[in-house]
């Protein structure tokens, strides 16, 4: 199919077996490449995150931890809901995980990959009618200077992005406090992603 410029455009399946092949950032990566997503031309809703953990690295299932349990619980959807690519696309801003820092905490997502392979991976998915936005990194590049400077000021600010996008902290345990200091998170935005999430993957 042609694209800009007269260019043929890429196919969902092109880009994500070069996604899955690559190995571009392969010296910089302590456990070695392995790129996580997943994607389907069919997929009603759009999960962005940060980066891999050392345990999706390891059985190559996005979220597959005690963060992807608390997110699946804001979503109110089960397991086998969660990942089904035919209803949920899954794209971190780096597909690999990065390695921790000397304090034991994830490093950032390489910028390497979202440079590389973001533009050409959202030119061949579907227009997705709500995109979750998990963490700062995501919000950044997704809502192209539109953030409101940081996490709890974008968050806030949710309804300026809804339907479309959805910006959310990260469901790591680390965020607990966060939780509590911010019970609006949970009164107001919470039951609207729930009934979002349940209106999109019914259909």
């Amino acid at each position: 199919m042609p694209g800009r410029n007269g260019q043929r455009r890429e196919s969902l399946d092109e880009i994500l077996a070069q996604i899955r092949a690559c190995r571009l950032c392969a010296t910089h990566l302590p456990h070695g490449p392995r790129p996580v997503l997943h994607a389907s031309p069919t997929a009603k809703l759009c999960i962005v995150s940060q980066a891999p953990g050392l345990r999706v690295h390891e059985t190559g299932l996005s979220f597959n931890d005690a963060s992807g349990d608390r997110l699946r619980d804001w979503l109110g959807i089960d397991r086998e809901t969660f990942y089904d690519e035919s209803r949920v696309a899954i794209a971190a801003m780096a597909f690999c995980f990065p390695g921790y820092n000397e304090a034991g905490h994830d490093l950032p997502p390489r910028k390497e990959c979202a440079a590389t392979w973001r533009a050409r991976l959202f030119a061949a998915l579907p227009q997705f009618e709500t995109t979750l936005l998990v963490g700062t990194f995501a919000q950044a590049w997704h809502l192209a200077g539109q953030a409101k400077g940081g996490m709890t000021e974008t968050v806030r600010a949710w309804r300026d992005y809804a339907p479309r996008y959805i910006p959310l902290p990260h469901p790591s345990w680390r965020n607990s406090g966060w939780i509590k200091k911010n019970p609006w998170f949970a009164e107001e935005l919470l039951p609207y992603l729930r009934r979002r999430v349940r209106r999109l993957l019914a259909a």
